[in-house]
This record gives C-alpha cells, sequence and structure tokens, in this order.
C-alpha cells in the first residue's frame, strides 16, 4: 500500500468527478434524439454531510433526471466524505478483516454511483459504481455494473458482458471470471431466490499492494460503462411497448427496490454514517410494483 494517502485521494476523487461529468453529458446527449416531449435534464443538487459535533464531514453532488424522453429517472452521484466510523459500522469493518477500528475509526471515502430506470420497458435498468475507501489500517477500491432487465435480450447480455470483460482483460487475466462470479453471489435476492438482473461485474477490498494499477482499473470499470450501455438503449428505445410490458418492468423495479433497501452495502453505509438520505435513496425506482 502506498504511503501517499493525500495525494492519492485527491486523485480519486478528481476522477469520480470527471467521470460523472461525461455520463451526464453522454445520458444528455441520448435525450436530445427525437423528437415530441422536451429532453430530459439533470437537476444538481449538492449535499452536504455533518459530523455528530456539526462539523463538516463531507458531501458531494445528487444530479437526478425525471421524466426524459428515454430516462424515466436517472441519478448520478458523486460524494466525498470523512470522519469516525461509529460502533456498527467499526463491527462491520473489522469483521471484513480491517485492522485497527477499535483503536482509530477514521474513515475517508469518495466515489460515484449511478442508477437509471428507463422509459420503456425493453430498455434495461442499469446500475454502475467505483469508489475508494480509506482508514488508517487499510485503504481499497471497490465497485462494478450490473444490467437490470425486464425483458431480457440474450444479445443485449452478451454485449455488456463481453465489455466489461475486455476492462477487466486489460488487467488481469482472471479478473473477469473472480468479479462475475462476486457479481452474481452479491446480486442475488435470497428471499426471493433469483438474482435482480443478469449480472456484471463486482469487487471490493482491492488493495493489490500497487495502488496506481488499482485506480487504474477502476477508471477502467468506470471507462467501460457507456461503451456497454449505450448501444443497448440505441437498439430498444423506439421498440414498441404497451400495458402488458410497462406492467413487467413495474413488478421487477419492486425486486430491484426490496434488493437495494435490505441487502445493498452501499446503501446500508450511506444511512448509516449519515450521508444526504435521499442521495443514498437516489437508487430507488420512481414506480413500483407488488402483487
Amino acid at each position: 500500500m502506498a504511503g501517499d494517502y493525500e495525494s492519492e485521494k485527491a486523485a480519486a476523487a478528481a476522477w469520480f468527478g470527471t467521470l460523472r461529468d461525461r455520463i451526464v453529458a453522454a445520458f444528455e446527449a441520448v435525450e436530445n434524439v427525437g423528437t415530441g416531449a422536451a429532453p430530459g435534464r439533470f437537476e444538481v443538487t449538492q449535499t452536504r454531510r455533518e459530523a455528530p459535533g456539526g462539523e463538516e464531514a463531507g458531501g458531494g453532488l445528487m444530479s437526478v433526471m425525471r421524466g426524459g424522453r428515454v430516462f424515466e429517472k436517472v441519478g448520478v452521484n458523486i460524494s466525498t466524505v470523512w470522519g469516525s466510523l461509529g460502533a456498527r459500522a467499526q463491527a462491520a469493518m473489522a469483521a471484513r478483516g480491517v485492522p485497527g477500528m477499535a483503536d482509530d475509526p477514521r474513515f475517508w471515502a469518495s466515489g460515484i454511483s449511478l442508477v437509471a430506470h428507463m422509459q420503456n420497458p425493453h430498455v434495461p435498468a442499469v446500475h454502475m459504481n467505483t469508489r475508494m475507501f480509506w482508514t488508517p489500517g487499510a485503504s481499497w477500491f471497490g465497485g462494478g455494473s450490473d444490467l437490470n432487465p425486464c425483458i431480457e435480450y440474450p444479445e443485449d447480455t452478451a454485449h455488456f458482458h463481453a465489455t466489461l470483460q475486455d476492462a477487466c482483460d486489460a488487467h488481469s487475466p482472471d479478473y473477469y471470471s473472480r468479479f462475475k462470479a462476486w457479481a452474481d453471489a452479491y446480486f442475488f435476492v435470497p428471499h426471493r431466490g433469483r438474482a435482480r438482473g443478469v449480472g456484471g461485474i463486482f469487487y471490493d477490498d482491492l488493495n493489490s499492494g500497487d495502488w496506481a494499477a488499482d485506480f487504474a482499473f477502476t477508471r477502467a470499470v468506470g471507462e467501460a460503462f457507456l461503451p456497454a450501455y449505450l448501444p443497448l438503449v440505441a437498439r430498444r428505445r423506439e421498440m414498441g411497448w404497451g400495458e402488458a410490458e410497462k406492467d413487467t418492468q413495474l413488478i421487477h423495479r419492486g425486486l430491484y427496490a426490496e434488493y437495494n433497501l435490505i441487502y445493498d452495502r452501499g446503501t446500508k453505509f450511506g444511512l448509516e454514517s449519515g450521508h444526504d438520505a435521499n442521495a443514498v435513496l437516489m437508487s430507488l425506482p420512481p414506480l413500483a410494483k407488488w402483487v
């Protein structure tokens, strides 16, 4: 683990901001295509986190588009937060093998989180996030991306996975198989006995001992997102749909909401660490249905 923590933190936080800007611009460009309703635009809100004593503890930008031509709701959030972990978070970190939590519970975390829910049921929902986490005893990267169609098209699944595999293979020949299997396990919904989507990649606790290499891989995961996803949007956005397809979509969104509220590690950490609740829960769909 490299020792120049402050420059590493600054580099990671700056990258997440750059990636956010790229994705927001690309999604607004998607909205510009077509006629009829006005193209959707992101509303940007600054978020702020306070420590228990009232002192500043970081924040970020919440960028949400609602009611677009293509995107029914999409959020692209970035945050950089710091402070001391509470007892529950300390215990969770210690259980994962992070050393020194009881003696020094300070932390710093920065990342980008994206979830898109689409107007057309044929266009898959999607999630992506990458992050860096630091404590005095250890630091690491984590993240990934997974596809969540309510109506699956095998060629879309194949393209999404192939693009992620190319990004992984450029850094390690075993990353894709490891991180695909991790995603399959992580994005499984135990109480429903099924996956929430068609998978992708997921990784956490990535610290190979070479910070620059781990950061380069994390950037590659972020850079692979638009090439993995935008061709699927272009392919499906004009397909016709009716009430039956929308019903299928809303029921699938219920599954997505259940997973994020019950199991998702990022949701739990965000709420327990006092981050802006609206930003943390940005991932929830605008409408869902349970039957």
